[in-house]
């Protein structure tokens, strides 16, 4: 996939993707680095495939660092930003790309303390760092989305609830950040072929992804779905600060 950005687009801007040593957060923080950002690529536990990323983008002639934080840990969150205050000095987009939920050997509620919890708590922590002009991004499915409505594969129905309670309590928080001049936009795509979430999903319902290809007539690719993250923190908000990506008529009738 080409990089929908332009060269030294977005020189001068400061960039965290959560979740980014792998999957849509890598190739999303690639782009911002392509285009000029000094990006921050942070990870939970896979720092080696972090600090891989950072060599790659810098090869390039991009900037990079690779900061390590579990988002459900207060003091890991706090840490990170007071990096990227020392390394960078601010951030003008923060991209909320991390989630999960269908791992194993996690707690019960654990959808929920990553997908709803942890990204309030990200957002709080973040607003110390955010520079007026700055831009959310809080990146989620067509199936959380638009989990009021729409049923979803019963396997996935944790996350999609918990990602769908993260992005009401975001919301609720519009008004304040607007009165801090910071924007906020939320990027829906349908299931996404070759992330780990798929694959979790297709390991416990053999066919799911095949089933939901076939009825959506295709699925987006990683680094088609990236391509669209990166223009969501540089084009104009769209109506109700949602960008959707691909076709929705299966969710909205």
């Amino acid at each position: 996939m080409n990089n929908p950005l332009q060269p030294g687009q977005l020189a001068g801007k400061r960039i965290l993707v959560t979740g980014s040593s792998r999957g849509i957060g890598a190739d999303t923080v690639s782009y911002f680095a392509e285009a000029g950002a000094k990006v921050v690529v942070n990870f939970r536990n896979k720092e080696a495939r972090a600090l891989k990323l950072v060599a790659a983008i810098e090869e390039k002639g991009g900037t990079a660092i690779a900061v390590g934080a579990d988002l459900t840990v207060a003091n890991e969150v706090e840490a990170l930003f007071a990096e990227i205050q020392k390394q960078y000095g601010g951030l003008d987009v923060l991209v909320m790309n991390a989630s999960g939920g269908m791992e194993s050997g996690m707690a019960e509620d654990y959808a929920m303390q990553l997908n709803r919890d942890a990204q309030t708590n990200l957002l709080t922590a973040a607003k110390k760092v955010l520079d007026p002009g700055a831009r959310v991004v809080f990146v989620t499915s067509h199936q959380a989305h638009f989990i009021k409505t729409v049923e979803t594969m019963p396997e996935y129905l944790p996350v999609a609830l918990s990602k769908r309670a993260g992005e009401d309590a975001l919301r609720d928080r519009i008004p304040e950040l607007a009165a801090e001049g910071i924007d906020f936009v939320v990027v829906s795509g349908d299931m996404i072929e070759g992330t780990i979430t798929a694959t979790l999903l297709e390991r416990a319902n053999p066919g799911a992804i095949g089933a939901r290809k076939e009825a959506a007539g295709r699925l987006y690719n990683v680094g088609e779905f990236a391509a669209e993250v990166a223009l969501a923190a540089v084009e104009p908000i769209p109506e109700n600060n949602t960008r959707y990506v691909g076709d929705v008529s299966d969710f909205v009738g």
